[in-house]
């Protein structure tokens, strides 16, 4: 079989606003997930372990510590012609503006490719959970002579407003699409899906935002669009619309789209059980990040139920359930932590430091505290019999050290909770 030459475009998400605070200080792919990796590092192993070894990063918003990651992790020899390169909005005599969408992002980082070979082009986001064999798509795109093939995956009428929704033929091909539905137009949205999706009510086919293009269609695409931006609400309508090859790849397998605070605590959360949908453990589906180097970590006297522990930990907790404990955690004697998420440290505080209380809070998490239903940021301090405690009852609101989302509370990075603060249900 001949060689895919395919060429990955990774979009680095725009403001990210519904995961403020997480997206304060960061891009929403260098948001941390999993104790030690970040969202980024999914779509860039999925290409990995798909042979993909030429991808591109368009980033705009907050990407410092996103370009760092990728310049500290995703080093090739001289003798794999690989990269993973960042491609920052800029100014130039073809365009003054910022990215405007998704569609006009890539339109404007097209002109990098020009001394790539390449007869596809991969179009990801940088803001999904999945694992994704990348080769087995192009080659479905390749058989059914397509112009543009949409990866889609099949939900239930609760989450078909939140995507693009598109009717599918016994061919595989696309014959009209709609993007966000409103719930009263859902009826005429069906399709035919395999019978164990009609059993879960997942009789809606949304697309996953993974677009594989052949280069000279897109090429075209753009020419005839020159003001679209955006995939979804005009270049994809286009297509169906003026009779192109656009087919659908029917995705089985676990995926979910972090766009909310309550997305990502879920989306973490799962990776604690038993078999996790997503799984970090399974042969060729590596993912990386980046190797720190660090410690193994050290527990004391802890009992841990059902969590994920990173490296370089300093714990001496009481009970720890049902959490994800990031790295170069540090956690106080006689501390629970139930169902949350403790995204851990950048670096660790010396001896001299933690003797004498900088701003009055070692960094890490206390003695005696008690949190549940959580998200604590990166670099928090949180004091001394600190009670925090989220609840789906708890109202929407923000302060300067935390906010409420969906009744999650998520202490932001860097916060100061002075001891025995109490937060949400007491």
């Amino acid at each position: 079989m001949a060689k895919i030459k395919m060429i990955s475009l990774i979009l680095g998400g725009g403001a990210g606003s519904r995961l403020h605070p997480l997206t304060a200080q960061r891009s929403k792919p260098a948001v941390p997930i999993g104790g030690k990796y970040r969202l980024i590092d999914i779509p860039i192993s999925n290409c990995l372990n798909s042979n993909l070894r030429r991808m591109f990063v368009v980033t705009q918003y907050n990407s410092a510590s996103l370009n760092q990651h990728i310049k500290n992790t995703y080093v090739f020899d001289h003798f794999t012609h690989g990269f993973v390169d960042i491609l920052a909005a800029e100014q130039t005599p073809a365009s003054d503006k910022w990215f405007q969408g998704t569609a006009d992002a890539v339109r404007q980082s097209m002109h990098h490719l020009r001394n790539h070979e390449y007869d596809y082009i991969l179009i990801l986001s940088g803001d999904q959970l999945y694992q994704m064999d990348f080769e087995k798509l192009a080659q479905y795109h390749i058989d059914q002579k397509a112009d543009l093939t949409i990866a889609t995956i099949p939900v239930v009428d609760r989450d078909a407003p939140g995507f693009g929704i598109m009717k599918v033929n016994e061919k595989g091909f696309i014959d009209s699409f709609i993007e966000k539905p409103k719930p009263d137009q859902l009826s005429q949205w069906t399709s035919a899906v395999p019978d164990e999706y009609q059993q879960q009510g997942k009789v809606f086919l949304a697309s996953m935002g993974i677009y594989v293009f052949n280069k000279d269609f897109m090429k075209k695409l753009f020419d005839d669009n020159p003001d679209a931006v955006d995939f979804g609400k005009e270049i994809i309508p286009y297509a169906i619309e003026n009779g192109f090859r656009v087919a659908s790849y029917l995705f089985d397998d676990y995926w979910t789209d972090i766009g909310t605070i309550r997305s990502f605590y879920e989306a973490n959360i799962a990776l604690t059980e038993h078999l996790p949908q997503f799984d970090l453990f399974g042969k060729g589906r590596m993912v990386y990040t980046r190797p720190r180097l660090l410690a193994p970590s050290k527990i004391l006297g802890t009992r841990l139920f059902q969590s994920i522990v990173s490296e370089g930990s300093i714990i001496e907790a009481q009970n720890i359930e049902r959490s994800i404990i990031g790295i170069r955690s540090r956690i106080g004697q006689g501390t629970e932590i139930l169902d949350s998420i403790i995204m851990g440290n950048d670096s660790y505080e010396t001896l001299e430091q933690l003797q004498r209380k900088e701003r009055g809070v070692n960094m890490g998490i206390g003695s005696d505290c008690y949190i549940r239903n959580a998200i604590v940021d990166k670099d928090s301090r949180i004091g001394d019999g600190v009670h925090i405690h989220g609840s789906i009852s708890l109202p929407d609101m923000e302060t300067a050290t935390y906010c409420i989302r969906d009744g999650i509370i998520v202490v932001k990075k860097g916060a100061l909770i002075p001891d025995g603060t109490k937060i949400g249900l007491i």
